[in-house]
């Protein structure tokens, strides 16, 4: 994505971001086995979204 460093932190945000709005709509979902899904990818989603967000650069 290039070498700007400020660039991770904000891409992290908008997965978090993403992670959280798509949730509310995951929750309306008829069947329990693709909100479960939806749910564990959105997870993955906003784990790694923090961890770009908030990695150290030191």
């Amino acid at each position: 994505m290039g070498n700007h460093p400020q660039r991770t932190p904000f891409y992290g945000m908008l997965m978090m971001l993403t992670a959280m709005i798509t949730g509310l709509w995951v929750g309306d979902l008829p069947w329990l086995a693709l909100r479960v899904a939806a749910y564990l990818a959105l997870l993955v989603l906003a784990l790694t979204g923090f961890l770009m967000t908030f990695r150290d650069y030191s």
